[in-house]
C-alpha cells in the first residue's frame, strides 16, 4: 500500500521530522511538529488547486504521551504507510 491509497481514519507514520516551515497558525517557525516516526491520522485530503496532481493530507500526530496534535498539513513525501517500514525515533 502507498500513501496515496490512504484516507480519512488511516493511521500513517511520519517518515522524518515535520518542521513548521511558518505556515502553521500561531505556530513558530524551526518548531518540531511531529518527530520521525510519530504516529498519525488522517483528518482531511484534499489537492492541490494549481496542480490537482499534489495530494496534501491534514494529519494529527501523537506526541510523546500519545494525545494527539492539531492538525497538521503533510505532503505525500512527509508520510509512510502502516504496511511501510516505520522510521524509528531515536
Amino acid at each position: 500500500m502507498n500513501v496515496e491509497d490512504l484516507d480519512l481514519g488511516d493511521v500513517v507514520y511520519a517518515a522524518h521530522e515535520i518542521i513548521d516551515d511558518g505556515s502553521m497558525p500561531e505556530g513558530e517557525e524551526g518548531a518540531v511538529l511531529a518527530e520521525a516516526g510519530a504516529r498519525g491520522v488522517i483528518v482531511m485530503k484534499g489537492h492541490v488547486e494549481e496542480d490537482p496532481a499534489l495530494t496534501v493530507f491534514l494529519v494529527r500526530f501523537e506526541d510523546r504521551e500519545l494525545n494527539l496534535g492539531r492538525p497538521i498539513g503533510c505532503w505525500t513525501e512527509d508520510l509512510v504507510a502502516p504496511d511501510m517500514e516505520p522510521v524509528t525515533t531515536h
